[in-house]
């Protein structure tokens, strides 16, 4: 859930014109269950759906080498692939925007662990486990450990800096019990506890909690909402609007976006695309393969966020880079390539 000065900020990016939208939009996608990289879905002219729905059935034929045809029992059609930027949806009970709920329910992922179970399981010191749970935004809800739903977690810091800014108060110095109360029948005060701890660092006055919150983690959230909206922004209309969504009195820097965002200055005009660290290959010779499909030579600046976490206690960026990759020169500037070829 976004803002309406977020969401018209994303509609000036994109050059859509909000007269043209409708009311209200859902937002569906496949199950955890379901891999939708062997889903499709089918868009049928209404004479083959009345086929199906009179209980007949279509059969997909051809050879592995041959183009794939639709037949009817006695209508043949030709298949192709659409690339769409709109929804293509099959949904037995879609309700129309008239018929949305405005209460939905928070959005959470259950991991179905409890910390004696993440003990028990993982190859990792108590302290490393908490660690990486705080560094996933992770809160305990009921003993089990949760991790929230991106647009959730927007949602919610969108509260709590809304509230911010109505009731003037500085950012380094937000009271707990104050946000609890008055955001407490919007959302479960659980949650807004754990996004002030997510995004901000406790501290004790006279004996009541405070939070201070932190501006990098705010801005970089914010850069994650609308980079993940597009496959590429022209940087420089990226960082505009970037600055504009962020609360008021907070800046924006290129730097806050290490090892989430990628910035091509060789392209014409300059572009910025998501490419978050946290969805690449854990195994470091695989890490290095998606890297060098995404891009085929990188400076040592740009791949460096990328494989810093796979450095051991004794080994450097520069050893991984030795190890993986080939450095030539390019306009006199240092950049690498993989060692190998990538398919």
């Amino acid at each position: 859930m976004r803002s309406r000065e977020e969401v018209d900020a994303t509609l000036q990016v994109a050059k859509v014109d909000p007269a043209e939208l409708l009311p209200a939009a859902q937002c569906l996608s496949f199950s955890a269950q379901a891999d939708a990289a062997d889903c499709y879905l089918l868009q049928l002219e209404p004479e083959l759906c009345a086929e199906l729905e009179a209980g007949r059935s279509l059969v997909i034929r051809g050879d592995k080498e041959e183009h794939a045809v639709l037949c009817s029992k006695n209508q043949t059609y030709d298949m192709k692939i659409a690339d769409t930027s709109n929804m293509l949806l099959f949904i037995p009970a879609c309700e129309t925007p008239e018929q949305l709920c405005p209460d939905t329910p928070p959005s959470v992922i259950y991991t179905q662990y409890t910390t004696d179970a993440l003990l028990d399981q993982i190859q990792a010191s108590e302290e490393e486990i908490m660690q990486q749970l705080e560094v996933l935004k992770a809160c305990q809800v009921e003993g089990y450990w949760r991790i929230l739903d991106f647009d959730y977690e927007m949602k919610l810091l969108n509260h709590v800096t809304q509230l911010i800014y109505t009731e003037s108060w500085s950012f380094s110095k937000v009271p707990l019990s104050t946000c609890l109360q008055e955001l407490g029948p919007l959302e479960p005060k659980e949650m807004i506890e754990h996004i002030l701890r997510s995004y901000g660092r406790q501290t004790i006055v006279e004996g009541e909690i405070f939070y201070e919150m932190n501006e990098e983690k705010i801005c970089r959230a914010t850069a994650q909402m609308l980079l993940q909206n597009a496959v590429k922004f022209s940087l420089s209309e990226f960082q505009e609007v970037w600055q504009q969504s962020v609360p008021e009195g907070m800046t924006t820097r290129l730097d806050q976006l290490k090892s989430l965002a990628l910035v091509d200055r060789s392209s014409r005009p300059e572009t910025i695309s998501l490419l978050n660290v946290e969805d690449l290959p854990e195994e470091s010779q695989e890490r290095f393969n998606s890297l060098f499909t995404i891009r085929e030579k990188w400076t040592e600046a740009d791949i460096a966020p990328y494989i810093q976490d796979l450095c051991s206690e004794k080994q450097t960026i520069g050893a991984l880079l030795t190890k993986y990759a080939r450095s030539s020169t390019q306009n006199g500037i240092k950049v690498y390539n993989s060692r190998r070829p990538i398919s």
